[in-house]
């Protein structure tokens, strides 16, 4: 019933657009910024290295595949990484917020 979304995104404005984004439009109940991490990764027949940020995504199930959706109609990359993981345990209460926060 509950998703944590990876997204990478390449610097700090696009972290904070995107988090803003999906919070104003009830597509996420809450996001965290990681700034500054370091990405290594295929690209074009090569490895590549890049500083990048990850946005951590708390939302609903349901909402998965329109969040995609928008998460690549705004971001910058040709191909996002954008990852759904399901969460099966955790505190009923925050679930209960993010259930709450996204009516």
């Amino acid at each position: 019933m509950y998703n944590l979304i990876l997204i990478t995104c390449s610097n700090k404005t696009e972290a904070k657009k995107i988090s803003n984004y999906l919070v104003k439009n009830k597509l996420a109940a809450c996001v965290n910024i990681i700034y500054n991490i370091e990405s290594s990764y295929w690209w074009k027949n090569k490895i590549e290295t890049s500083k990048e940020c990850l946005l951590i995504v708390k939302t609903l199930n349901t909402l998965v595949n329109k969040l995609i959706k928008e998460v690549k109609k705004i971001h910058t990359y040709t191909v996002p990484e954008i990852i759904s993981l399901s969460i099966t345990k955790g505190n009923k209460d925050y679930f209960n917020w993010i259930k709450d926060s996204l009516k």
